[in-house]
């Protein structure tokens, strides 16, 4: 069973596992294959983070491949910082001005090293079965092909104006000055050729050769800062997960440099304390809950969280029974809390379009995996003679500090900028086994911040409430990020719960939808799929057998 953001990636996984491959090899070509259907958020030029589930081993591993800032990256390089007296600069200058921060927003200097490849790849060398040419042999074809342009992918290109301020994306999506119309056909032919040298040649077909000399020259042609030495020592990581026990289930997710894992696992462990069932699934009370718990686990993400490789992560402090006490009691039932009651404040700017896509195969074996551009098609660029769309991960790093709300900016001293560094995300693929440790549930969500609001309500829909996958994912869903002090909640809310939370003190405003969860949920060994319709050509794809 494949679930993901677009029927025609959920159909080449389904067409992989047909084949014999197992749920990784189709996890490795879906991941490919959202890079056409999906150019706003699936890619080569990203990066992630993937959960693998090996039924036999009994055994999850952790990918991290998130996107790294080039080696040869500093502030005054970034920014463009006059320094005559040669000063060593950690964050910017007090007087820097904050418009200064788009050029880590758009354009060349936008991007991290990407990472999808090498992840997709690692996972591919230790847990795939078929060769990797049969795997992205129907990628190949159907980037060459072509695909019909979707109504939701020519709003997204008409809406993206960096997309066309770039003269190679201007080529591909555009077509005498306007996005490509809706019903036509785009290929992809230099995309197909860099997948096809992928194929070929495995991890050396992106991180060296002509794919990286490409890459590297469009860059010091355009002020750009990554060298060839930033491909050649990119590398992903098998890290453990990170997981707590919420009731009888077991979660798992990513560890650092994720936040998001840390702000739902948070949550949870502060919502186990609570008896949901007893306020039922949609009342003011349960909303007033969650938006609680998550204003402290995205607290909890902001404190110390970063890249462990350069940052010892406390974890097990952040997770422990003392902290999530301490959470726990600075709640009132019935009182919305203050932003002063709970410490440290932070604040991160970080997009929106992700994907998420979940597959689980005949054996069991079973893959959660999110990953992205950050902003919509990234940072606007595609590289020449590749058609990859490059990443603008450079903005989810932090570069100033201080307790003023500024772009580019995140309080977590474990996010500080270096060179060679991941940058803190909200992505958050999960797991989740019952009490006999059998895989239960498989989820995830794109949209930034949003990410453990939209896991949250679908865990607690199937877990507190016993709901199908499909009646949990379609639940409304509330956001409380820190340190702000609204919430923001799906226009489905019933507006007496809206009212109700008005009351306790909650600042309430509106938003369309949140999130976009693709989910399968295993119930006495029959398999449930439910593609979230909050976002368009979402499916769910499944073997006959």
């Amino acid at each position: 069973m494949v679930v993901s953001q677009n029927y025609l990636s959920s159909d080449i996984g389904l067409e992989i596992l047909n084949k014999g491959g197992n749920a990784i090899d189709a996890a490795v070509a879906v991941g490919f294959s959202l890079a056409v259907t999906l150019p706003r958020a699936g890619n080569l030029g990203g990066g992630g983070f993937m959960l693998v589930y090996i039924k036999e081993k009994d055994e999850i591993f952790y990918i991290d491949y998130r996107s790294t800032s080039p080696l040869n990256s500093n502030i005054e390089n970034l920014f463009n910082i006059n320094n005559p007296n040669n000063q060593q600069y950690s964050v910017v200058p007090d007087n820097f001005d904050r418009n200064n921060f788009d050029v880590v927003k758009t354009g060349y200097k936008a991007s991290a090293v990407p990472g999808s490849v090498a992840g997709l790849l690692e996972a591919h060398a230790n847990f795939g079965k078929l060769e990797l040419e049969e795997v992205l042999a129907p990628v190949i074809a159907q980037a060459t092909n072509g695909i019909t342009v979707s109504y939701d992918l020519h709003k997204a290109i008409e809406s993206t104006e960096r997309l066309y301020k770039d003269a190679e994306s201007r080529k591909i999506y555009f077509k005498d000055g306007k996005p490509v119309k809706e019903n036509s056909i785009i290929k992809f032919p230099e995309l197909a050729n860099t997948i096809s040298l992928i194929s070929k040649h495995g991890k050396a077909g992106f991180y060296e050769g002509e794919t990286a000399e490409k890459i590297v020259k469009a860059m010091n042609n355009n002020n750009g800062l990554m060298s060839l030495e930033d491909f050649s020592s990119y590398k992903a990581y098998i890290r453990e997960p990170i997981s707590t026990y919420y009731r009888d289930y077991k979660v798992f997710t990513s560890g650092p440099p994720s936040g998001g894992g840390v702000t739902l696992l948070t949550a949870l462990n502060i919502l186990s304390g609570f008896d949901l069932k007893k306020y039922k699934s949609n009342s003011v009370k349960t909303y007033h809950l969650f938006s609680e718990a998550l204003r402290r686990g995205h607290n909890n993400r902001s404190s110390e969280v970063g890249d462990p490789n350069f940052y010892d992560v406390p974890i097990g402090k952040l997770l422990s029974k003392k902290r999530i006490k301490e959470l726990q009691n600075s709640i009132s039932i019935n009182k919305a809390s203050k932003a002063s009651t709970i410490k440290p404040l932070s604040v991160i700017n970080e997009s929106r379009d992700t994907t998420h896509y979940s597959i689980i195969d005949s054996d069991g074996n079973a893959v959660s995996n999110t990953y992205t551009l950050g902003a919509s098609f990234g940072s606007g660029v595609t590289i020449p003679g590749t058609g990859i769309l490059m990443n603008n991960q450079m903005n989810n790093l932090m570069y100033r500090e201080g307790n003023v709300a500024v772009e580019g900016r995140g309080v977590s001293i474990g996010n500080r900028f270096k060179p060679g560094k991941r940058p803190m995300s909200t992505m958050a693929p999960v797991m989740v086994f019952n009490k006999n440790n059998e895989l239960t549930l498989i989820t995830g969500s794109p949209g930034g911040s949003y990410i453990p609001g939209a896991i949250l309500r679908v865990l607690t829909g199937v877990i507190d409430f016993d709901l199908s996958i499909g009646d949990a994912t379609m639940l409304p869903r509330v956001h409380k990020d820190w340190p702000y002090a609204g919430i923001d909640y799906e226009k489905t809310l019933s507006s007496d719960i809206v009212k109700g939370l008005n009351k306790l003190g909650h600042k309430t405003s509106t938003n369309k939808t949140m999130g976009s969860t693709q989910s399968i949920h295993i119930v006495d060994n029959i398999r449930y799929g439910y593609a979230d319709l909050r976002r368009p050509n979402a499916a769910v794809a499944v073997q006959k057998n």
